[in-house]
């Protein structure tokens, strides 16, 4: 071995100072003691990394490699603080959190000198402005689940458009739960659970929830897994639950199941979950009580008539085209209505997925949702259904532009995260969430002060709506359910812009179910809506 090259010169200077420093030591002069310690130190740093064998970059450098890897480990923050452009979206860029952090604390959001975006890109997009733009009302917008003339239900409910989307305690702190509730308490919006069940902290500030039921079946499973009637109907028929929603899938890692780690089954995820502590928590990748879509229906009314009446729906986001369309079938089969369908884009996120699923799997927001809305148009259940819509949801605009698109409401999880404080360190996974958001680490999670951060989500909510009141008004209307898809325009090239109902196919009431009209609608229509079965999720051979 050559010890000659540069690469080992830190190596051989920290052997020759500690030798001179250990002489000074012995003799009493000079800074010896300390400079010993430390070049002894690096020296025994130097002779592990040529003694070990795992990683040829630290036997080949020594002690050097150590600085790589140190600048590699902050190389996000580094991106994130010094060399990201404020408009780069990976996830959300800089201007994106900025406006959440800037509302959530009742801060000027406003923006000088013009909009850093390229108007000239292709992508970009605005809604037209109106000449007679409508009086500002109130920017409260709200619709109406489950009271639809045809089918209403016992206890109907009026949501926000703008609600905070599924995560679960376990992935999410107990302060950032009581937080985003008590957000949705002040805001008077709603609250998803996430599939991990109702824990004490969604419990104590009486937020609305919308509780998520997955393949797990937490907070209402038997010992073995399975479904439980008596326990659903305990938490199902409390006041605070507004509406049930079954999860097939989320658009972070669609066809994917999930293992809690026992180690990670402290007492209070066992009590919100109904499983053991210190057991591993199975999430199977489909459910067991049922296995076709007019089963899964059935299942959907026993839930509904379980909780007493209350808006009962399910979240998907879109894969094989078919299967959708076989849930669709089943409605028109057995009669058996949801009172809305959430529609999770491929974009969502979450701090559990594989990368090859969070890159390339589940469809994204735009074609999932107009699928979906065009599939229920074309079966005339439209008006009976409503959609939710979310995926990178932060702005007025986006909310806008999802409405626009075909959702009648927004959820937002990521953004609604950015109001608690998270800085988008990407470190979810680990526990060491930096600012108590994302961690069950009991010491960082107390830095998450519940008070203040309930009024920032609050304040994000509310500063949100009064923008999409502004942005609505201008276009001349009243209300986001007058949205449509002639209000959004796209620019296709530097040269070209389209209105969106000129770029995306939209179906007219009843098409799906006039048979000499399959052959003339877009392709995915014609190709999978005559092989969906209502009996089963497979396709007709």
């Amino acid at each position: 071995m050559s010890f000659v090259s540069p690469r080992y010169l830190p190596f051989l200077i920290s052997l020759l100072v500690f030798g001179w420093s250990a002489i000074l030591a012995f003799r009493g002069d000079g800074p010896g003691w300390w400079l010993a310690v430390l070049s002894g130190a690096l020296s025994a740093l130097g002779v592990a990394d040529l003694a070990q064998t795992r990683r040829a970059l630290r036997r080949n450098y020594p002690i050097l490699a150590h600085f790589r890897f140190f600048f590699e480990s902050i190389r996000p923050e580094i991106r994130q603080y010094f060399l990201e452009d404020d408009t780069e979206a990976k996830p959300f860029s800089r201007n994106q959190r900025s406006i959440v952090y800037q509302r959530a604390k009742m801060e000027t959001d406003k923006r000088p000198f013009g909009t850093q975006l390229d108007v000239y890109e292709a992508g970009y997009e605005w809604i037209n402005h109106s000449m007679a733009p409508a009086p500002m009302g109130d920017h409260n917008f709200r619709i109406e689940i489950g009271n639809h003339p045809s089918c209403p239900r016992a206890q109907p409910y009026t949501a926000s458009v703008f609600n905070i989307s599924a995560m679960s305690f376990g992935s999410l702190s107990a302060n950032a739960i009581l937080a985003l509730n008590g957000g949705a308490r002040l805001g008077g919006f709603m609250h998803d659970t996430g599939e991990g069940s109702i824990s004490r902290y969604h419990r104590q500030h009486g937020g609305d929830l919308v509780w998520e039921i997955g393949s797990g079946y937490f907070g209402c499973r038997n010992p073995d897994g399975s479904f439980s009637e008596a326990n659903f109907a305990a938490n199902a028929t409390q006041p605070q639950v507004k509406m049930i929603e079954l999860k097939l899938s989320q658009g972070a890692k669609p066809g994917q199941g999930g293992i809690l780690p026992g180690a990670k089954v402290t007492i209070e995820i066992a009590a919100a979950r109904g499983v053991t502590v210190g057991v591993d928590c199975l999430s199977p990748a489909s459910h067991s009580a049922f296995s076709t879509p007019i089963e899964m229906l059935h299942f959907i009314e026993r839930l509904r008539t379980l909780s007493g009446g209350k808006p009962t729906g399910f979240k998907l986001a879109i894969g094989h085209p078919w299967e959708f369309f076989g849930i669709v079938k089943a409605m028109l089969a057995t009669g058996i209505v949801p009172d809305f369908i959430v529609v999770d884009g491929g974009e969502g996120g979450t701090g559990a997925a594989p990368v090859e699923f969070s890159d390339h799997v589940g469809t994204p927001l735009q074609e999932a949702l107009v699928l979906v809305h065009n599939t229920l148009v074309g079966a005339r259940l439209r008006e009976k259904i409503k959609i939710g819509a979310s995926g990178k949801i932060i702005t007025a605009f986006d909310i806008a532009r999802t409405i626009a698109l075909g959702a009648d409401w927004c959820n937002s999880a990521r953004g609604f995260m950015f109001a608690l404080g998270c800085v988008q360190s990407q470190s979810c996974h680990t526990d060491r969430c930096p600012t108590g958001v994302a961690t069950q680490d009991e010491q960082r999670q107390k830095a998450l002060d519940v008070p203040d951060k309930t009024a920032r989500v609050a304040n994000f909510h509310q500063s949100t709506m009064k923008a999409l009141a502004h942005l609505i008004a201008a276009a001349g209307l009243t209300h986001p359910d007058q949205l449509n898809p002639h209000h959004l325009v796209r620019r296709v090239s530097p040269n070209q812009v389209k209105q969106v109902s000129t770029l995306i196919p939209y179906l007219s009431e009843g098409e799906l179910l006039d048979p000499d009209q399959i052959e003339r609608l877009p392709p995915v229509f014609g190709l999978y809506w005559p092989i969906a079965q209502a009996e089963s999720f497979q396709p007709l051979a």
